[in-house]
């Protein structure tokens, strides 16, 4: 599936043993509030952006797909996000049908990238989040946020050894 979406775009900064460094650009998402802290019952939350994209929106525009999906945790409920083509400037996007649907700027930032195959389920993404959070810290770098799940591939057309997916964590500086 992502080999034909487009992706934000990033530098690579630093390669460790098992992650990269990168410093992402300036994106435009789309973010919907689930609640609760279930990634697999974001599912409602990936349906109402995936309208917005679809045509759900004031011109009932469509909008091109990009990879990845975002998910993490903030607080106690769950936000995904879809990155907004590079194209599009805020004021070129259609307002959302969905009022739980909002657009935000996300500014560029730099993450550390554990990439994987795979099944992507909270008991193995939580296990890599743990893992990235120690390379991370073993390397002498330290996390600013929470991290996220990045599934670049449809779950219910791509086989699950064909999946890739990377946990993100957000580093200072």
């Amino acid at each position: 599936m992502a080999e034909n979406y487009e992706e934000p775009e990033y530098e690579i900064l630093a390669k460790h043993p098992g992650f990269e460094v990168r410093r992402y650009s300036d994106t435009i998402q789309a973010r919907v509030r689930t609640e609760g802290r279930n990634w697999r019952g974001s599912s409602g939350g990936f349906r109402r952006i995936a309208g917005y994209i679809f045509g759900r929106n004031e011109r009932e525009q469509s909008i091109a797909m990009t990879a990845p999906v975002h998910i993490w945790h903030e607080g106690d409920d769950t936000m995904m996000a879809f990155t907004m083509p590079s194209q599009y400037s805020m004021e070129e996007l259609p307002k959302p049908s969905d009022h739980g649907v909002n657009l935000v700027v996300s500014e560029g930032q730099t993450l550390a990238a554990l990439s994987f195959r795979g099944l992507s389920g909270p008991r193995k993404s939580q296990r890599l989040k743990r893992r990235l959070s120690a390379m991370v810290g073993d390397e002498g770098l330290k996390p600013s946020g929470p991290a996220m799940l990045a599934v670049y591939d449809n779950p219910t057309s791509t086989l699950p050894f064909m999946r890739r997916n990377e946990i993100l964590l957000p580093l200072e500086g």
